[in-house]
């Protein structure tokens, strides 16, 4: 869903009252088409994003912490050059387009008050952040775009005139069906002005439409069209609603785009896994047949004076068959009879060893299948560069990934902190987010009296429920079950099944992979996986 012309007129009344007289205290870059602008208000301070994202360009007030990288791109140095400390003018956005201009007033390098613009074009493929100066030159833009002559393609690039884009007014579908459905008849650019000018003068409200309560779309007013199988939402602010639709999909895309590289790394290491055990299946299945090779041996062994030396088959009476019938045996022309019926007790041996070997093989290459599937949801849970640094470092540690030629043996080892929770009771909930912090959480940091929880066959974070050695309240153990199903891969089913014990029964077993434990005297509980606890009982 993209943020059409009216929801955004609905979101900028929004972040006008907050942010109009108010002056930009700092900047950060947190995505290549993401900025943050942390804004003195009126009211207080608080945080703009507006991202120039192809998938889902927007500008809103946002609360959701976003991790930065440790060296600023050159277009957020830029931004803080000329912004910090901008008061921030205007926003202003033409009528049913989602282009917005925030008119600024800044300091140059003299010290002179000089008027910046920050431009955003939130228009799908086409969206784009640009710096503007005092007379609408381009500074400079998140995408620098050459331009087509042939096709009347705009230039933007630094130290041109910057040009808007060509008007495209268009009722959006959703509310064209929605006036429809509410009776409107005939052309609809009277009844659209007419929420035109309501949105930009009253507060809206921001409603999310959800269907089997995963978010599909959203608006700025209760949605009717659909009946009872879709249900309405309805928030506060628009930036509080903005967030919660974005919030997932934008974290897995940001992993996604960060760990791309590691994904094919663990993606390439589990199919040669998958193939290598399906092949050690197949091989321990051939082992079966064995005995029948045993016996070709004795039958051959019984009849070596009827065999001739040279020939490549010979048909004797099988004695196992229970009909007295005759059968077949293959032989090597080259070796002797006697060589022929010690080759089959020799594969006989062969085959009886190798299905001993194989279980083992088998059994190692299942849990090395079952790790590397902990590792993709651990992909899948990163929130940051740092988490997914943390498990390349695990995956180095394991032998996966090789260790760079540059990195120093003894080097400082990256350890990140497990997300915290708070029941409604006030107890501690923390989260491993990978298989290094599982291991911490549960075999160094819980004390014996805390509560491990954890999904029953489905991979998925260790969870400690903190109790300091007393009873905790079933809620909290209802919470922190609901947490297990939520961080793992059940969390697109329904209820799933979370074991759950106190910490002194679970054990780490010798030479085990990362976060693989075993664990005794548990109870199970049925938990549904709970995206919205998940994010009230999150501690920021």
């Amino acid at each position: 869903m993209a943020l059409d012309a009216l929801c955004l007129a609905a979101a900028l009344t929004e972040l006008r009252a907050a942010v109009l007289g108010g002056r930009i205290d700092k900047l950060h870059q947190p995505g290549a088409q993401d900025v943050i602008l942390a804004v003195r208000g009126p009211a207080g301070n608080v945080k703009v994003l507006l991202s120039a994202n192809p998938s889902h360009p927007r500008i809103h007030l946002t609360t959701l912490e976003r991790e930065n990288p440790e060296k600023p791109p050159m277009f957020c140095m830029l931004l803080r050059k000329h912004l910090t400390g901008a008061r921030i003018l205007d926003i202003e956005q033409p009528y049913m387009e989602r282009t917005v201009k925030l008119r600024l007033e800044a300091l140059d390098e003299l010290g002179d008050r000089v008027e910046r613009s920050l431009v955003l074009e939130a228009m799908g493929r086409h969206a784009n952040l640009l710096l503007l100066d005092g007379e609408g030159r381009i500074i400079d833009c998140v995408r620098r775009l050459e331009g087509d002559i042939t096709t009347g393609a705009r230039q933007l690039l630094p130290g041109l005139f910057y040009q808007s884009p060509e008007p495209r007014f268009g009722v959006p579908p959703l509310i064209e069906r929605e006036l429809r459905f509410r009776g409107e008849e005939g052309p609809l650019e009277e009844p659209v002005a007419r929420l035109w000018e309501t949105v930009k003068a009253y507060p809206s409200t921001p409603t999310m439409l959800l269907r089997e309560g995963r978010p599909v779309d959203f608006s700025f007013l209760p949605i009717l069209q659909y009946g009872p199988g879709t249900e309405l939402k309805e928030y506060p602010t628009f930036g509080r609603m903005l967030d919660e639709f974005y919030e997932t999909r934008e974290k897995q895309e940001r992993a996604k785009q960060r760990g791309e590289d590691l994904l094919r790394s663990v993606r390439s290491a589990r199919e040669r896994t998958a193939r290598k055990l399906g092949n050690q299946k197949l091989e321990l299945e051939r082992t079966k047949d064995r005995e029948r090779l045993r016996q070709l041996g004795d039958i051959l062994t019984s009849s070596l004076h009827l065999m001739e030396k040279g020939a490549a088959a010979v048909t004797l009476q099988d004695y196992y068959d229970p009909k007295g019938g005759e059968v077949e045996i293959a032989l090597d022309p080259l070796l002797t009879p006697q060589q022929n019926a010690a080759k089959y007790y020799k594969d006989y041996n062969k085959a009886k060893n190798a299905e001993s070997a194989l279980t083992l093989q088998i059994e190692k290459g299942e849990n090395d299948l079952s790790y590397l599937d902990s590792v993709l949801e651990s992909i899948v849970l990163a929130e940051g560069e740092r988490d997914l640094q943390e498990i390349r470092q695990e995956l180095t540690d394991t032998g996966y990934l090789r260790r760079k030629k540059q990195e120093k043996k003894g080097a400082k080892r990256l350890s990140g902190k497990p997300m915290e929770f708070r029941t409604d009771a006030g107890l501690r909930i923390s989260v491993g987010k990978n298989n290094t912090q599982n291991d911490q959480l549960t075999t160094k940091k819980a004390g014996k009296w805390d509560w491990w929880f954890h999904t029953q066959k489905l991979h998925g974070a260790h969870v400690i429920l903190w109790t300091e050695g007393e009873e905790p309240d079933g809620e909290s153990i209802a919470q922190a079950a609901a947490l297990a199903a939520w961080f793992s891969q059940g969390r697109e089913a329904g209820k799933v099944a979370v074991d759950y014990t106190q910490a002194r029964y679970v054990k780490k077993p010798a030479g085990a992979r990362p976060g693989m434990v075993v664990y005794t005297t548990y109870q199970t509980i049925m938990a549904q996986p709970d995206r919205e606890l998940a994010q009230r009982l999150r501690v920021k």
